[in-house]
């Protein structure tokens, strides 16, 4: 499956070669497309999976928008992070689970700024809601990929040791 999303996206990338590096690419594709399942699960599940009402549980009582987004989160945040690792950062050499962790971390923050930006930029700016989402997706995302590739993903370097110097008479002998 892996290759053949890799073969997917190498024949797509041809256009956009002279323009951005493959893993940049990469990132934009998976990220995009799974932007685009996150939302359609959202759609699916506030439309016809709630119906809009109320979500009731024992304990607590969830509004629709909020327990739609949980659902598509649980499905988009597994796909994120597997499509992130295997496809876009696959030369990453850091444990799995330091990598899940990491990842977490970072969608977490990711929330925390899209709520911040879209806060300053429509009751502070007083932009229309839509070009809000359009400026703060850009930043967040741009902050994203640079987190992934040098924290989350990132590839640590080999351990270096110290080079042992050899004296000319050790050498000669």
């Amino acid at each position: 499956m892996k290759q053949l999303i890799l073969d997917i996206l190498a024949f797509f990338y041809k256009p956009f070669a002279k323009v951005m590096p493959f893993q940049t690419f990469r990132y934009l594709a998976c990220g995009g497309g799974n932007t685009l399942l996150d939302i359609l699960l959202f759609f699916v599940s506030y439309n016809f999976i709630l119906k809009k009402q109320m979500l009731h549980l024992p304990f607590l009582t969830i509004s629709p928008h909020i327990a739609a987004v949980l659902m598509a989160f649980v499905i988009s945040f597994p796909t994120g992070f597997l499509l992130n690792k295997y496809i876009v950062f696959s030369d990453s050499n850091l444990r799995g689970r330091v990598q899940l962790i990491r990842y977490f971390l970072l969608v977490g923050v990711c929330l925390l700024f899209n709520y911040v930006f879209m806060k300053f930029f429509v009751e502070i700016c007083h932009f229309y809601p839509t070009i809000s989402k359009i400026f703060t997706t850009v930043l967040v995302v741009c902050f994203s990929y640079v987190t992934q590739k040098k924290f989350t993903f990132r590839v640590k370097s080999p351990e270096v040791l110290p080079a042992v110097e050899v004296s000319d008479t050790t050498a000669a002998e």
